[in-house]
């Protein structure tokens, strides 16, 4: 059959339903899911072209696989970038960013406020081998300019940041990235390309974890590196090749359904977490509301420039608070306490869930980095991270105010 070729200049929303790789010969509306490890050539002659990449073709689902291919797709179209490459998690696609971009002797600045992992595998692992790192203030832009050096290769950044929402100047950050000859990495996790399209405001490669909102129902790990089609070709394919952070056929097929619904997700999400933010603001526990859609966070007429959802600012759908405690003890308990007392929200670290989840970052996202970096990053222990999702809202609030109300 003759592939339907798509208009130009689709909106997003569009793309997130209709950009696929070609029907088969069957023609099925739904993309087909292709549960195979590899892929049957015409003849031997055929197979040394394909395997040499001088002629395009499926070989071997390490690398090549028609419904990975199909979710790349999508969500470059949707990222506004040429290009896509599907990877086993998020952190594997830092894993390969770093792999593809980096060797002993280069250097990279990243966000002092990242998830903690992140943290972990640039300062640590890389560290092991040659690579160094320093880490800044996510938004104070004179830290980063200050902390470039001849040997800068890479500027980290997630935006907003795990867990306090912390948003930073994108083309300001690439501005200093590409005067430096560097690259602009932003984890574009929390907003997703329904709220923030970062290549747009100078980013040069988008850092994704599928199994966040992408996926939206908690369902799979998945994660993914948007960018310019020669240096994913040239610098990562061949490092996924040999190294083989796969995503799986299945993983790639539910993240594909998952971005179908991304856009009406993260607005019921997100007017769902102004809502909850708001209230949580008014109660006598609470110190602190780190939410980019409230008025007084620091960064928020920044995160409305940034972070859109159909022409309006939006702040995306995760909150995080501060509870009152005279010291560390106290705080955690009492966090501890509020976590406990929830009946609907469900107690994990994951985030981008149709279900409302709850955590304690001190001891779980951010557990396994020192206490110095906690309190760089201003993570404390009564801190309560909530990635609010499609209940209802007064269910939530009641919940929320069930240890609210009793913690001592």
């Amino acid at each position: 059959m003759i592939p339907k070729k798509l208009p130009d200049n689709l909106h997003r929303d569009t793309l997130a339903v209709r950009a696929a790789v070609d029907k088969s010969q069957y023609g099925e509306n739904s993309e087909a899911l292709y549960l195979t490890s590899s892929f049957v050539q015409p003849d031997a002659a055929t197979a040394v072209r394909r395997f040499a990449n001088e002629e395009e073709g499926y070989i071997y689902s390490r690398f090549t696989n028609p419904t990975v291919a199909s979710m790349e797709q999508r969500l470059a179209a949707m990222e506004g970038t040429e290009a896509c490459i599907g990877t086993a998690s998020g952190m594997a696609a830092i894993l390969l960013m770093c792999m593809g971009l980096l060797k002993s002797g280069d250097h990279v600045i990243c966000s002092q406020s990242v998830f903690g992992s992140t943290i972990r595998l640039i300062g640590g692992e890389f560290g092991k081998f040659g690579v160094e790192s320093t880490f800044v203030s996510q938004t104070d832009v004179g830290q980063w300019q200050a902390a470039v050096k001849p040997n800068t290769k890479l500027l980290f950044a997630e935006t907003p940041t795990n867990p306090l929402t912390e948003v930073c100047d994108i083309r300001a950050l690439a501005d200093i990235a590409h005067a430096a000859g560097a690259l602009l990495v932003v984890d574009n996790c929390f907003c997703s390309p329904a709220l923030s399209q970062p290549v747009k405001l100078g980013a040069d490669l988008i850092i994704h974890s599928g199994t966040k909102y992408l996926d939206g129902q908690g369902r799979v790990i998945a994660g993914a590196i948007c960018g310019p089609k020669k240096l994913i070709d040239e610098k990562l394919m061949p490092v996924m090749r040999s190294a083989g952070m796969t995503l799986s056929p299945f993983n790639a097929w539910v993240v594909l359904k998952g971005l179908e619904t991304l856009s009406i997700r993260m607005q019921a999400q997100s007017a769902n977490a102004l809502m909850l933010a708001t209230w949580l603001e008014a109660q006598p526990g609470v110190a602190r509301v780190y939410y980019p859609g409230l008025k007084s966070h620091p960064q928020h007429a920044l995160a409305m420039q940034q972070q859109t959802l159909n022409g309006q600012g939006c702040g995306g759908a995760v909150v995080s608070f501060d509870l009152i405690g005279l010291d560390a003890e106290t705080a955690r308990k009492n966090a501890f306490h509020v976590i406990d007392s929830t009946e609907v929200c469900s107690i994990t670290a994951n985030l981008g869930d149709t279900k409302t989840t709850v955590t304690h970052p001190a001891t779980t996202s951010h557990g396994r980095i020192t206490e110095a970096q906690r309190q760089a990053a201003g993570i404390g222990q009564g801190l309560i991270r909530v990635a609010v999702g499609l209940e209802y809202i007064d269910d939530l609030k009641a919940d929320l105010a069930r240890g609210l109300d009793s913690f001592k």
